[in-house]
């Protein structure tokens, strides 16, 4: 499976882009803007963060600029009936922070609004989703005012904490996991936003 993938784009066309990692061409998969959000080095190469999608004689790579937006993707890709080029759609229209303050605030006509959500999907986005704003509020770029600010620096250990356990509860985490990944955290708790703390709590819960 691959996870992550570093390399020139040399190619664009209508949300699928070729990156170029060694000589080898990738084909990938990516919401609107996320080549301008993805992090680049001198050298114009941007990483990407993938999710493998397989599928009988299907294989699919989806490309994010962040490991918030595929966490993002991924708990799109968990609702009922949403595959994953409208979970791509949704992700393109609104990036996730926004689509976190649509489920908050009911905006249905605003998922309306998205190429090929209708209203059966959009109800269906806001009654799955209302549980899972904190990973959606986490995918926003640290520093940034987001519906909850989840993703900048902790302002306090507790608050992360909760943020934290609360994000682990609703990917089906037992609060007693939540617990022990937190405290395993330790003086990260202090120092990560919330999209790191749950990479880092979701390899200690896998082990």
């Amino acid at each position: 499976m691959i996870g992550r993938l570093t390399g020139r784009v040399t190619q664009e066309d209508d949300g699928t882009i070729v990156v170029d990692v060694n000589g080898v061409g990738y084909e990938v998969i990516v919401p609107l803007g996320t080549i301008g959000r993805a992090k680049a080095d001198p050298e114009g190469r941007v990483t990407l963060f993938i999710h493998t999608h397989v599928r009988e004689d299907v294989f699919s790579l989806f490309g994010f600029a962040s490991d918030g937006d595929r966490l993002a993707f991924r708990t799109l890709i968990g609702v009922s009936s949403v595959g994953p080029k409208t979970a791509i759609a949704v992700l393109s229209a609104l990036p996730a922070p926004d689509l976190g303050q649509a489920i908050a605030r009911k905006e249905l006509g605003k998922l309306t609004s998205i190429s090929g959500i209708g209203k059966k999907t959009a109800e269906r986005l806001l009654l799955e989703l209302k549980d899972k704003l904190p990973i959606l509020e986490a995918a926003g770029p640290r520093g940034t005012a987001t519906a909850g600010a989840a993703a900048a620096a902790p302002a306090s250990t507790s608050s992360a904490s909760d943020l934290l356990a609360r994000a682990l509860i609703n990917m089906g985490y037992r609060q007693a996991e939540a617990d022990r990944a937190i405290e395993q955290l330790g003086g990260k708790v202090f120092e990560l936003g919330l999209p790191d703390l749950l990479k880092e709590a979701l390899a200690v819960l896998s082990k």
